[in-house]
Formats: C-alpha cells, sequence, structure tokens
C-alpha cells in the first residue's frame, strides 16, 4: 500500500503503506439492515449454495481430477496435483528468525509459502518501528539487496509519514488507541520458476488505521496482490523486489461497522499465522 495515488512497490523492491483519504469516521456509523426482500434474497443464496456444496460433497468418487495450471500445485515440490486454491499440505518450515517463518523448501511450493510469509512480515505494524523494521528487512532480503532495501524503507518510514498515519516519532501510536497495519494472504500462485529464481503473485487483503475514539484514521481494508521475485540463496527464499497492484476486490459484504473497542480488542486478542501454500 503506497502512499501515493497508486498503491505500490518502488522499483527498489520497498513499500509505504496508503493512508486513508478524508475524514471516514465522519460518517462511520454502523449501517442499519437492509430490506427484508434483500435479506430473502441472501438467505436463498445461501440455500442454494448449501445445496450445491452438499451434491458436490456426496458425488461418487469416479470423477478424474481435473488438470492444474498452477505451478505451485506440483513444480519441482512433488506431489499429486491440487486445487490453486487449496493448501498442498507441505510442512511450510522448521525454523523462525525473529518470529519471521524461514527455511523454506527449495520447490516451487517453498517459494510459494515464503512469499506469503515475507508479504505479512513486510506489511506489519512492525515497518513503523525502525529496529524492528530492520530486523524483518534482515530477515526476508537476499544479501545482495538487503542494505539498498533497507535505507529505501527507512527513507519512507520518515517522521512525516508516521505523523500521517497517526504516529509519533517512534512510530507508536497514541495513548488509548491500537495502530493497526496486517497483510492477510488469501492465495499465492507461481509466474516463473527455476531451481535459483521464483516470482510469485500473492493476493491479500489488508488492515489499516487507527482504532481510537480522537482517531480520524479508522481501521479500513483493501485488496491487492503483491508479486514477490525471489532468490535461493544459502539454503533458503529471500526477497529480490516486489511490486504491488490493486485487487482483484470483492463486492463489499453487508457487515455492520465495529466499534473502535471491538477493533482493538480483535487486533490485541487475534494473532497471525503462518501461511503455507
Amino acid at each position: 500500500m503506497s502512499l501515493g495515488d497508486e498503491p505500490g512497490y518502488p522499483e527498489s523492491g520497498h513499500t509505504r503503506t496508503r493512508l486513508p483519504e478524508g475524514d471516514p469516521y465522519g460518517g462511520a456509523s454502523r449501517r442499519g439492515g437492509r430490506s427484508s426482500s434483500r435479506s430473502l434474497v441472501t438467505i436463498v443464496g445461501v440455500v442454494v449454495l448449501l445445496i450445491a456444496a452438499i451434491a458436490f460433497a456426496n458425488r461418487g468418487g469416479n470423477d478424474a481430477p481435473s488438470n492444474n495450471a498452477d505451478t505451485g500445485s506440483t513444480g519441482n515440490g512433488g506431489g499429486q496435483a491440487t486445487s490453486p486454491t487449496a493448501a498442498s499440505g507441505t510442512k511450510p518450515v522448521e525454523t523462525k528468525s525473529d518470529g519471521i517463518p524461514t527455511g523454506y523448501a527449495h520447490s516451487a511450493q517453498g517459494a510459494q509459502s515464503a512469499a506469503a510469509n515475507y508479504a505479512t512480515a513486510l506489511g506489519s505494524d512492525g515497518m513503523f518501528i525502525t529496529a524492528t523494521r530492520h530486523s524483518i528487512v534482515q530477515t526476508v532480503a537476499d544479501p545482495a539487496v538487503m542494505n539498498s532495501m533497507q535505507s529505501g524503507f527507512d527513507a519512507d518510514y520518515s517522521a512525516d509519514f508516521l505523523k500521517k498515519a497517526g504516529l509519533d516519532a517512534d512510530g507508536r501510536a497514541p495513548a488509548g488507541s491500537t495502530f493497526v497495519n496486517r497483510t492477510l494472504p488469501a492465495g499465492t500462485k507461481v509466474t516463473a520458476y527455476s531451481d535459483a529464481k521464483a516470482t510469485v503473485a500473492v493476493w491479500c487483503n489488508g488492515l489499516f488505521g487507527m482504532a481510537g475514539e480522537k482517531s480520524t484514521n479508522p481501521v479500513t481494508s483493501n485488496w491487492f496482490t503483491i508479486t514477490m521475485k525471489l532468490n535461493w540463496s544459502d539454503g533458503d527464499w529471500k526477497v529480490l523486489e516486489s511490486s504491488q497492484t490493486t485487487g482483484p476486490t470483492p463486492v463489499t459484504g453487508d457487515n455492520p461497522v465495529s466499534g473502535t473497542d471491538e477493533i482493538s480488542k480483535a487486533v490485541q486478542e487475534f494473532g497471525g499465522f503462518t501461511y503455507a501454500r
């Protein structure tokens, strides 16, 4: 998420978080219920989907598996072909470095797992604190680009940028407020792969904003796709560069908007995951 007009990673391989425009809290009240006709349509739709799901689950086992065009589902990772949206079942990592999963399999599946977890780390609230940001970059970046990536991020997360995000010069939220910056991968695909390099696209949902009574930047969500170029370096996949595009974006649901206390509590109580292809 970029501070500019279009979310994105600069060519140097670093990113900035986009700030919400305007003052959403001015009208961020809970939405009222929909009409009964809309509710009826929703119920009917759910029933239809449920019936279809039951029929699919109960169908005979003689159907031949469909071909899978997703490079990461087979690739050098081996194993039976899977749906592009299904997890492979391969254990993603054995170790962690500074809380970030590391030690991925030397395969297309391993590259996808690495890209998903690295996208999560680079899109976290830790990037707003200098020491944590340096630790993240040193863990995920390829040694050949580590210094340039770190200096690029340091320039992006300037004091002025932190101020616009509602944080102090140390990247801390005001008392009584909770800063939120999370990247949630929804899926991955390999667009290029060799033993030495891999290009992986990660479709993500992002949460960003400040939960607090005095905040003018409420927590909002958006969808984007991060494309990472990875290098196999010293026994693990490492980031060479990244780029980002908007979407694909689903239609917004009818969920009522939660209050700041509920959002703050959720952020503090719900931890993240280690992602696996």
